[in-house]
């Protein structure tokens, strides 16, 4: 198989994100061969005339005999399901979906051993790069004299709270600290909360209107203050970086990748 006649499959195609992935993978010009949506036969509907008439189906295994991978955003309730079809068909996944339980990962993890699986909260490069400084910030910045806090802030449609990167990036210090997050995550504080406990990470999540995602993270000590933030413009970076790491995962053993994987920085 050569670069270009990669067959790609979506999951949740008919969505925004799913509609940006098909943009995506066309313009990179590999094979968009179809995806799942909740009624078969959906047509895709946009200027580009690329973009109808793909096979639409309702379940992701009937997909499956037409695709060398599947990129997947789709709700959280579906990851179990998706986790054990792709495993049993050998079929690399490419999986963005945020909010998972403990049961969801280990689906993900399970199936990593039977294939190539790259789970990433955002497909950003700049974002994977925050998350990087973020580890290391946090093992310099040490919780006794540094204050850590993430704020988030996306469109009035968003579901859940936090974000899933804005947890990544608790995760990236809380490891650079060697902990874990749900050791030291702190909630939204509302009411009587009580001081600020050392050590713990702190987090806030607005929304409104329609922003793409914004992403601040925050170190605050007695006499001094360092931010390191990122804001996407644009649902586009995460299809553009989704479609990267398919063209990557498809070539490597079983086991489970990140986006540092991809962009070689792991």
């Amino acid at each position: 198989m050569t670069p270009h006649s990669l067959r790609i499959g979506i999951a949740g195609i008919t969505g925004r994100m799913g509609q940006g992935l098909v943009c995506s993978a066309r313009e990179a010009g590999f094979i968009v061969t179809g995806g799942t949506c909740r009624q078969s036969g959906t047509k895709i509907t946009g200027a580009d005339p690329l973009m109808n008439n793909l096979r639409l189906v309702r379940n992701l295994s009937d997909l499956l005999a037409d695709v060398d991978v599947i990129i997947d955003f789709t709700n959280v309730s579906t990851v179990v399901s998706h986790a054990e079809t792709l495993a049993e068909a050998g079929v690399p996944w490419v999986l963005g979906t945020t909010g998972l339980t403990a049961d969801d990962q280990r689906a993900v993890n399970a199936a990593a051993d039977h294939i190539a699986v790259v789970q990433a909260a955002n497909f950003s490069a700049g974002v994977t790069l925050v998350l990087r400084l973020a580890r290391e910030m946090g093992a310099v910045l040490s919780g006794d004299r540094y204050d850590a806090e993430i704020v988030e802030m996306h469109h009035r449609q968003k579901v859940d709270a936090p974000s899933g990167t804005a947890l990544a990036i608790g995760e990236a210090v809380a490891e650079g600290r060697g902990t874990s997050l749900a050791a030291v995550r702190v909630p939204a504080r509302e009411g009587q909360c009580g001081v600020r406990q050392a050590g713990t990470i702190g987090f806030a999540a607005l929304r409104g209107g329609q922003i793409v995602g914004e992403h601040k993270l925050i170190f605050t000590s007695a006499t001094e203050q360092i931010e390191l933030g990122h804001r996407a413009f644009d649902r586009r970076v995460f299809a553009d970086g989704a479609v990267q790491a398919a063209k990557w995962v498809v070539f490597q053993a079983p086991g489970l990748y990140s986006m540092e994987n991809v962009l070689g920085l792991a």
